[in-house]
C-alpha cells in the first residue's frame, strides 16, 4: 500500500491567532494547488469553473491525481471535506458517454447519501453530453429505477440492498463497470452490508478501479482493501487519532436501564446552548428522542432514514436555537457543523476509537470550548481504556446529577429572573391573592413560596415518580443486543404479570409505542398495565399486569402494527417449552432474504462459504 502524507493543514484546521514561526523552522509548505494544477479533462474543468470551485480541498488535491492515473485509492476523510468531488470527477473522466452501459458504481450506506452523491455527480457531468446518472435506493418504486437502467445509465449510485435487488431482477449487470466507489465504507459495514458489498464487488471485473472512502479505518475496512484493491494509494486529510483539544472529555458508569433518565438529568443541568446525543441505531435514536421530549426537553432525532428535507429543517432548528437536543446516529451527524453545540453525549461506547473522535469533534467548534460525556456499563471499562489508549487522553469520571440537583438547577435559573419581573410591575393582583391565602390558611409565607417553587420545577414531593425508576420499555442497548449478539433468553416475567407473545417484530417496523397503543386501545387497558417489552425480529414479548380474557385477546389480535395483525397469545417459551429456541430469536441478517426474486428468476451469485454467525 502506498501512503501519501496528510496535507500540512486542511482547509478548516484551527490555527492559533498571532502565532509566528520560529527562525529555524522548516521552509514554508508550498501553497495549496489550484484546479489548474490537476490534469482534468476539459469538459470537467469547465464544470468545475461553472460550479465555482477554485481551490481543491485537501482530500481532492491528494485523491484526484492518483485516481486519474487509474490507481486504487483509500481516502480517510470526514463528510464535508469535499470527497464526493474527490472521487466523482475522476470517475467521470473514466467514462465514455457514447457507450450506453453501466461503467461506474458508487455504493453508499443510506438512501439520503445515495441521492446526494447522485445529484453531485450529475452536476459535475453537465458538460459531458449524453451521460446519465441513476440513484438506486429502497423506499421508492422499482419501476422508474428499472426504466433508467434500461435506457443505459452509465453511472449507478445506490445502497447495497437495492443494488442487490436489481441484480437479482437482472436489471443491473456489473461486468462492464470500470470504476467502483465505496463511500462511507465504515458506516456501510457497521450497518451490516459487509456480505452485500463482497457479493457486489465479486460480480465486477478484476480490472476495475476501486476507490474506498471512510471516516474511520477499522479492521473490517482493511480486510476489504486487501481483498478487492491492488496496491492502493492511501490519502488522509487528518490523523486518525487526533482529538479536539478544546473538548473536556469525561465518562460516567450508568446501567443501561437508567441511561435515559441519567441523560435527561445531564441535559437539564448542562449550561450548553445545544447538545448532540450519539446512539448506534435508528431505533435507538427514535426511542431516546421520544423519551427526552416526554421529559420536557426540546429534542429531535435524525438517522440515515430521515428524509433530507426533514434533516435540513432539524439542523436549521439546531442552528437558530429553537432546538436544544439532537439525538443522532453516526452517519446522520457526519458533516454536521453547528457552533452552538457545547455538549456531546455518547449514549454508549463507540466501537472504534476513530468513531469516538469523530463524535466529540461535533463540539468545541470555532474556538469554543465543549464537553463530551460517554456512558459506559459497569463491565465496559476495557472499551474505555481502548479509547484512552488510542486518543492518548485520560477521561475523568463525571458524577450524574440527581433529581435533587435538577430541581435545584431549575429553581436557581428561575430565581435569576425574579428581579427583572419585579421591576416590570403589575404584581398587585398576586400580592392580594397570596395575602388572602396566607391569612385564611395560617401558612408560613416562606412555606408557600417553597411550595410554589417546587411546583414550578415539577417536584411533586415524596412518592412521586422520579427519573431514577427502572423503565418498562426496552432500552436502545437492549434492542441492539437482540440484533447484534444473537439468541438471547426472554426477560423473566415480573410478579403479578403474564407474558404474552405478539406476531410483530423489528422486521415489521414494530416499536414499543405502537405495541402499547394497540394493546391498550383494543384491550381496554391503561399504560401502567403494560410491563416490559422485548422486540425480536419476527415477534415481541409483552408483560401485562394480571391476565387477559379470551375476548380481550381476540380484540387485540385484530389490531395492527405496521400493517400486520398482533395475533396475541400467552407466551409458552421456545416451541412451547421444548426443542431449540425459536428461529425468530436469532438476529436479523441480510442473508435471510429469499434467493429468488418475485418473478421467479434465480439470482445465481454463489455464496462465498458460510457467513459469520451462520450455524
Amino acid at each position: 500500500m502506498t501512503d501519501v502524507s496528510p496535507a500540512p493543514a486542511s482547509a478548516d484546521a484551527p490555527v492559533a491567532e498571532g502565532s509566528t514561526a520560529p527562525a529555524d523552522a522548516a521552509p514554508e509548505a508550498p501553497a495549496s494547488p489550484s484546479f489548474d494544477d490537476i490534469d482534468l479533462p476539459a469538459p470537467l474543468r469547465r464544470a468545475v469553473d461553472e460550479l465555482g470551485f477554485s481551490t481543491p480541498s485537501a482530500i481532492q488535491a491528494q485523491a484526484i491525481p492518483p485516481l486519474l492515473e487509474g490507481r486504487d485509492v483509500i481516502g480517510v476523510a470526514q463528510t464535508g471535506t469535499g470527497k464526493t468531488a474527490a472521487f466523482g470527477l475522476p470517475l467521470l473522466a473514466a467514462i465514455d458517454p457514447s457507450v450506453r452501459e453501466v461503467q461506474a458504481l458508487v455504493l453508499a450506506p443510506t438512501r439520503e447519501l445515495a441521492m446526494q452523491v447522485a445529484d453531485a455527480i450529475a452536476s459535475f457531468a453537465t458538460s459531458l453530453g449524453g451521460l446519465d446518472v441513476v440513484a438506486l435506493y429502497g423506499g421508492s418504486p422499482y419501476g422508474p429505477q428499472e426504466r433508467a437502467l434500461s435506457r443505459g445509465a452509465q453511472v449507478v449510485v445506490g445502497t447495497p440492498g437495492r443494488v442487490m435487488d436489481h441484480m437479482r431482477r437482472a436489471n443491473l449487470r456489473l461486468d462492464t463497470i470500470r470504476v467502483a466507489v465505496l463511500d462511507e465504507a465504515d458506516e456501510m459495514l457497521r450497518m451490516g452490508f459487509a456480505e452485500d458489498v463482497e457479493e457486489i464487488l465479486s460480480h465486477s471485473p478484476d480490472s476495475r478501479q476501486v476507490a474506498l472512502f471512510s471516516a474511520t479505518m477499522p479492521a473490517a475496512i482493511q480486510r476489504v482493501a486487501q481483498t478487492h484493491m491492488k496496491d492502493p494509494v492511501r490519502v488522509s486529510v487528518t490523523p486518525q487519532s487526533s482529538t479536539v483539544k478544546s473538548v473536556r472529555q469525561t465518562y460516567a458508569v450508568v446501567p443501561f436501564r437508567h441511561r435515559t433518565g441519567a441523560l435527561a438529568r445531564v441535559l437539564a443541568t448542562s449550561p450548553a446552548e445545544a447538545a448532540i446525543v450519539f446512539v448506534r441505531t435508528r431505533a435507538a435514536a427514535e426511542e431516546v428522542g421520544t423519551s427526552l421530549v416526554a421529559r420536557g426537553l426540546i429534542a429531535a432525532s435524525i438517522s440515515g432514514d430521515v428524509p433530507q428535507k426533514e434533516r435540513e429543517k432539524i439542523v436549521e432548528r439546531l442552528r437558530d436555537g429553537s432546538l436544544q437536543v439532537l439525538v443522532a446516529t453516526d452517519v446522520a451527524a457526519r458533516g454536521l457543523d453547528v457552533e452552538r453545540i457545547g455538549l456531546v453525549v455518547n449514549f454508549d461506547v463507540p466501537k472504534e476509537a476513530e468513531s469516538y473522535v469523530h463524535r466529540i469533534g461535533r463540539t468545541g467548534r470555532a474556538g469554543r470550548s465543549g464537553e463530551a460525556l460517554t456512558f459506559i456499563g459497569p463491565h465496559e471499562r476495557r472499551a474505555l481504556k481502548n479509547i484512552e489508549r488510542a486518543t492518548k487522553q485520560t477521561l475523568a469520571e463525571a458524577t450524574i446529577p440527581s433529581p435533587r440537583d435538577v430541581s435545584k438547577h431549575r429553581l436557581a435559573a428561575l430565581l435569576t429572573q425574579v428581579p427583572e419581573r419585579i421591576s416590570r410591575g403589575r404584581l398587585e393582583l398576586y400580592r392580594e391573592l397570596i395575602g388572602e391565602f396566607v391569612a385564611e390558611n395560617e401558612i408560613d409565607p416562606l412555606d408557600l413560596v417553597a411550595a410554589l417553587g417546587a411546583m414550578s420545577v415539577g417536584d411533586d414531593g415524596p412518592g412521586s415518580a422520579t427519573e431514577e425508576e427502572e423503565f418498562t420499555a426496552p432500552s436502545p442497548r437492549t434492542e441492539e443486543r437482540s440484533r447484534d449478539r444473537g439468541p438471547r433468553e426472554a426477560t423473566p416475567t415480573e410478579h403479578g404479570y403474564t407474558s404474552y407473545k405478539v406476531g410483530v417484530g423489528h422486521n415489521h417496523g414494530a416499536r414499543p409505542p405502537g405495541i402499547v397503543g394497540a394493546i391498550t386501545g383494543e384491550g381496554g387497558l391503561h399504560g401502567k398495565d403494560i410491563g416490559k417489552i422485548q422486540i425480536f425480529p419476527h415477534f415481541s414479548l409483552v408483560q401485562i399486569r394480571g391476565s387477559l380474557s379470551a375476548e380481550q385477546m381476540e380484540r387485540i389480535s385484530r389490531a395492527q402494527v405496521g400493517g400486520r395483525e398482533l395475533r396475541i397469545g400467552p407466551d409458552r417459551g421456545p416451541r412451547g417449552g421444548k426443542g431449540p429456541r425459536r428461529d425468530g430469536e436469532r438476529p436479523f441478517r441480510r442473508d435471510d432474504r429469499p434467493r429468488r426474486d418475485e418473478r421467479g428468476g434465480r439470482y445465481d451469485a454463489p455464496r462465498r462459504g458460510p457467513r459469520r454467525g451462520d450455524a
